[in-house]
Order: structure tokens, then C-alpha cells, then sequence
């Protein structure tokens, strides 16, 4: 599985790299960072995959979530993929919420989609190949994270990989895109019309269908524009009551939906997830 180095920097004693490779899933080179802690240099680290949301790149939560620090405290390898695959033979839209850019880490079945818009595979299978063959990764020990479009990413593919991450968490998740306008146009652009193919790819749904997580951490900012036609948390909220999922949703006031928002954050999320990552498998 060849890849190619495009930069490295030296940060906190670790390494931040980014880097690009063919991607079989998507038929297109697709672009990745990664953060290697300076534990890594002596053994195998826990991975924490970190999902961006709309418009957003490999780039935005490396530069911008101000999470090297405490990660390389921790011991933790942070991976932060694309958000879609990308190139002028690519399906794209002129809106920001749909095409390249937010590809909404599932594997679309319409045209003209279905061709290279498979980031649900991308992110589940094809990646973690590539980190765990050439990084210096446990990958027995995952957890998964997101921001908006990200955040559903993390909460999806958790839920369907039942024991893959041993952590999740999320900034302003789309919780239940059937119940909203991002997810509804992406779905139906994605999926077809069916809302049953739908369910599969929400959280909402995916929870009252009878998956399962052990427990989640979830922040909203209060001043986010986005919360109460997008981000719906109140649903989450009800589904894990009645799951019986140990669901954490921390509101905060005056928080809006930017990296501002997770940078102030961020450090509770990594212990989260450190804390979880480094208890022995079960």
C-alpha cells in the first residue's frame, strides 16, 4: 500500500505529517494527516481518528483543533483524513453540502456517486490498512471523533462497527440527517429516495434500530447557528435515554460552531478518549 510524504514538521516531540496515496476505494488519490507522538518512537500508540465536517479538508483539524499538545502528552497517534474524494473527473455540486467536500463517510449507490464517493469504506477499511501497515499504530486500540458532518461521520461508523472503537466522541454532530436539510439532500443525492437505505447511516435511526455503544462524549455550543435546524442533539439525547446509552452532552453558552469551539475542548475530548484507549482490551 505505497504512500507519498508530502511534508513533515517536528511538533511537541512528535511528528505531524501529511500524505497522499491511490485510493482504491474511491478511484481517486485521497489526502491524509497524521500526528505521531514521541511514544511512538519505542512502540505502538492508540489511534484516534479525527473526521472533518462540510467544505472542510485533511488540513482544518491538524491546523486549527490545537490538539498536538495534549496528544502527544497522551501518547496518542491522531489521524485526520479528507472529507471526499476530489479531482476534475469527480462528481461535484456547486453548493458547499453536497459533492466534493462532503462526502458524509458512507458509500453512495446513486450515479453519478457511486463511482468514487465510497468514504465509508475509505475510512473504515482502506485507511486503517495503510496506517497500521506503515505507522507506528495499535490498532487494537481505536477511537473515533468528528466535528459537524464529521461528528455523524464518527457516530455512524461506530455504531456500525461494533467493537472497532474503543472511544467516541463529537463536536456539534449531525445527529439524525433524516430529520434535517443537510442530511436529507445528502442522502437522497447519495442513497436514492428509499428513506429505509437511509437508516443505516444515521445515528438516530441506527440506535432505535438496536446498534449499541458503551458510552459517548458529545459538545454543543448554544450560539451555534446550525443547532436547531441542522444538529438536533435533543434527539441523541432521547435516543440514548432509551437505549440505555451513557451518553455525556455537555452544552455550552456562546459557543458557536467553529474551531474556536473545539479548541476549547479538545483536551477533554483527548483524555476522554486516552483514558478508554489505554485500558486493556477486553
Amino acid at each position: 500500500m505505497p504512500y507519498e510524504t508530502l511534508s513533515t514538521a517536528h511538533c511537541f516531540g512528535g511528528t505531524q505529517g501529511f500524505y497522499r496515496h491511490e485510493s482504491s476505494s474511491t478511484g481517486t488519490p485521497m489526502r491524509f494527516a497524521v500526528f505521531t507522538p514521541p511514544q511512538a518512537a519505542t512502540r505502538p500508540v492508540p489511534v484516534l481518528w479525527c473526521l472533518a465536517g462540510l467544505t472542510c479538508t485533511e488540513e482544518n483539524f491538524s491546523t486549527k483543533a490545537g490538539a498536538q499538545r495534549r496528544a502527544a502528552e497522551l501518547g496518542l497517534m491522531l489521524v485526520m483524513p479528507d472529507t471526499s474524494p476530489r479531482g476534475d473527473g469527480v462528481a461535484d455540486d456547486a453548493a458547499y453540502d453536497l459533492g466534493q467536500g462532503a462526502g458524509f463517510y458512507l458509500d453512495a449507490t446513486q450515479a453519478p456517486w457511486a463511482a468514487n464517493f465510497r468514504m465509508g469504506s475509505y475510512i473504515a477499511d482502506e485507511l486503517p490498512r495503510l496506517i497500521g501497515a506503515h505507522f507506528p499504530a495499535d490498532m487494537h486500540a481505536q477511537g473515533i471523533t468528528g466535528h459537524s458532518m464529521g461528528g455523524h461521520g464518527a457516530l455512524t461508523l461506530a455504531l456500525t462497527h461494533p467493537g472497532r472503537y474503543r472511544s467516541v466522541s463529537a463536536f456539534a454532530p449531525i445527529v439524525a440527517p433524516m430529520q434535517c436539510p443537510w442530511g436529507e439532500k445528502a442522502l437522497t443525492a447519495y442513497l436514492g429516495a428509499d428513506r429505509a437505505a437511509w437508516r443505516g447511516v444515521d445515528a438516530c435511526a441506527l440506535i432505535a434500530d438496536g446498534a449499541r455503544l458503551p458510552d459517548v462524549l458529545v459538545d454543543q455550543g448554544l450560539a451555534d447557528n446550525f443547532l436547531a435546524e441542522q444538529l438536533k442533539p435533543e434527539l441523541l439525547e432521547a435516543a440514548c435515554a432509551k437505549a440505555g446509552i451513557a451518553l455525556t452532552l455537555r452544552r455550552h453558552a456562546g459557543y458557536d460552531h467553529s474551531y474556536w469551539f473545539i479548541s476549547s475542548f479538545i483536551d477533554d475530548h483527548l483524555d476522554w478518549h486516552a483514558a478508554r484507549l489505554k485500558r486493556p482490551a477486553v
